[in-house]
């Protein structure tokens, strides 16, 4: 049997999705939960890495077991053996054809960017940060120039190991939120959606967005990046702090929950602790 899992997680205490010879990253804590409530080793398949501070609000896994038990109980009895930053959501059986990657036909990211004149506290490691005010309409405008068919090759880290740098784009939404009565404070929310992203993607290009947000570049300079096809004229990458893997969106016909299934609005953002 094939069953499909869908797990929430605060990365800041790990080094990342992918298993490490140290054992602190979210798959190896995930695999050894699987292994104590099974009684057997389980190795897992995700929908896409994250690297080490970056969140998850809905990391697609799969594995193969047979072990016949009943959704509800891999999710309750895998989690009584989880750290307290990692949760499984839900559990589905899925037919053999189904892959937690190969299968998925679009990914979502959400970037959680705090605007204030003092750094984040109660909200460290969960939302990036903005000494400086942003304008929103120039973000939006140069966002807008991303979106379709490109070749990211200017946002791709030196270690990805994509096989091809063009993707596509489908949407890119800027959105200001919780704007205090002095407008200094506020927080902005970056969603991203594209069939596949690049190693450090999300991060760069959010370099780039925070960059013409501060005025320091007009919105037409990413088209400039984007063209150029170097990392070196980019912005730095940003920090992995309010990075969010929101999840991988599947075809209905696969029967997966609803806010895994195209279409879906994307998981909510929970807020400060």
């Amino acid at each position: 049997m094939r069953l499909a899992l869908g797990v929430r997680y605060n990365g800041q205490a790990y080094q990342g999705w992918q298993s490490q010879l140290s054992g602190q990253t979210v798959q190896d804590k995930l695999e050894a939960a699987l292994g104590r409530f099974a009684d057997r080793p389980i190795s897992t398949l995700c929908a896409g890495r994250t690297d080490a501070g970056v969140h998850g609000l809905m990391q697609v896994v799969h594995f193969d077991t047979d072990i016949a038990r009943t959704p509800f109980s891999w999710v309750r009895g895998t989690n009584r053996y989880l750290p307290n930053d990692i949760a499984i959501q839900w559990a589905h059986p899925v037919p053999d054809a189904f892959h937690c990657r190969a299968s998925a036909v679009a990914r979502r990211y959400l970037y959680v960017l705090s605007q204030s004149p003092v750094r984040p506290s109660l909200d460290a490691g969960r939302v990036g940060w903005s000494m400086r005010s942003l304008d929103g309409e120039a973000m939006r405008s140069a966002a807008a120039r991303l979106i379709g068919e490109q070749d990211f090759s200017s946002f791709r880290a030196s270690a990805c190991q994509a096989k091809s740098p063009v993707k596509t784009m489908r949407r890119i939404t800027v959105t200001q939120k919780d704007v205090s009565p002095d407008g200094e404070r506020c927080q902005w929310h970056f969603e991203f959606e594209a069939d596949a992203f690049l190693h450090h993607m999300i991060r760069n290009i959010m370099g780039c967005l925070v960059r013409i947000g501060h005025g320091d570049e007009r919105p037409e300079w990413i088209a400039e990046v984007l063209a150029a096809r170097s990392r070196k004229v980019a912005a730095p990458t940003f920090s992995p702090a309010g990075l969010y893997f929101v999840g991988p969106l599947y075809d209905a016909a696969w029967g997966l929950p609803a806010e895994a299934t195209l279409g879906a609005s994307g998981a909510a953002y929970d807020g400060p602790p």
